[in-house]
């Protein structure tokens, strides 16, 4: 049996740190269980994982806009699982070169580093980071300058073609957004010392120097929650476009956006969306959608519009089933 199904999450290192309003840890861990089930029907061969990066595994001595892990290990940054993940490289190797030969630049990376956007939803969907088959795809979502979303789109699309010629049930799981500006830190403003780290010196922290790090995203995420915040606001009617606009399957609309449009309406890590427009176009090349789940909170204590939604293609026999 084959087939494609998708889920796309949220994610949040401040998960594990910060306590949201009373009732959105349920209801986001209700959401979870939702696509666990979902998974489970669907019962996967195969995990397309397109992820970002918070300058952990990515850095602008070579930041490529799109990279295939051939091979990828989770550095486990705020509690998150760390060690290998269980990459397909046959896969991944035939993925890369459908995609190349659909005219889209794209690298390849044998040693591949991945922080929290690609091990929490291996966590919280999975258990962890091997307990399935995964290719991993990392989409820039943070370094500037970014490339259009339409080329994001031809992504989703030449990897949703590949996928299709496996012969398996693939997975399409986005991980990121929605709406969020937690203070990462920008090139052409950044001190120094910071730039520095974002070039390369990141790969090089020191436990003191990650803990102080992520200790200041924590702090941000009280703060937003306070109303002292000087970070960008979450933006719930934004969130809300996007995610219609997405289960529309109205990628003519995608294609207009532009990259300043995200960063005034949704804050500078809004671009983390790339990753569910990827795997929308991917689950698009097998035809018409459905989205059958969708949740939304906006969360400030996660620093996140949190979303989590499922979708299949149109006509599936059962929610979550393979087809013949």
């Amino acid at each position: 049996m084959t087939g494609v199904a998708l889920v796309c999450a949220s994610h949040s290192p401040l998960m594990e740190f910060t306590e949201p309003a009373a009732g959105q840890r349920e209801a986001v861990e209700a959401a979870f269980a939702g696509a666990r089930a979902f998974i489970a029907g669907f019962d996967p061969e195969l995990v397309v994982l397109f992820g970002p990066d918070h300058y952990n595994g990515f850095f602008y001595d070579m930041m490529p806009s799109f990279c295939v892990g051939m091979a990828a290990t989770s550095i486990g940054d705020y509690n998150s699982s760390a060690g290998e993940l269980s990459v397909d490289r046959e896969a991944a190797g035939r993925l890369l070169q459908i995609v190349l030969d659909a005219d889209v630049d794209i690298a390849m990376s044998e040693q591949m580093y991945v922080d929290h956007g690609f091990a929490q939803p291996l966590d919280l969907l999975f258990g962890g980071l091997g307990r399935v088959p995964v290719v991993p795809v990392f989409i820039n979502g943070l370094a500037e300058p970014l490339g259009h979303v339409r080329r994001v789109r031809r992504l989703g699309e030449a990897i949703g073609r590949a996928a299709l010629s496996l012969d398996r049930r693939v997975l399409f799981l986005g991980s990121g957004g929605l709406s969020h500006d937690p203070p990462a830190p920008r090139l052409e403003t950044a001190p120094p010392e910071v730039k520095a780290r974002i070039i390369s010196e990141g790969r090089r922290l020191t436990p003191a120097q990650r803990a102080e790090r992520e200790m200041r995203a924590i702090q941000a995420g009280r703060d937003l929650a306070a109303g002292t915040a000087t970070i960008q606001p979450l933006n719930p009617a934004w969130d809300k476009l996007v995610l219609e606009t997405l289960a529309a399957g109205d990628f003519d609309t995608i294609d207009s956006w532009r990259t300043e449009w995200f960063v005034a309406e949704a804050g500078h890590s809004s671009h983390e969306v790339r990753t569910w427009i990827a795997a929308y176009a991917a689950l698009a090349a097998a035809g018409p959608y459905e989205v059958t789940s969708s949740f939304y909170a906006p969360i400030p204590e996660w620093i996140a519009g949190f979303a989590v939604t499922q979708a299949r293609p149109s006509g599936s026999a059962d929610r979550g089933r393979p087809t013949c």
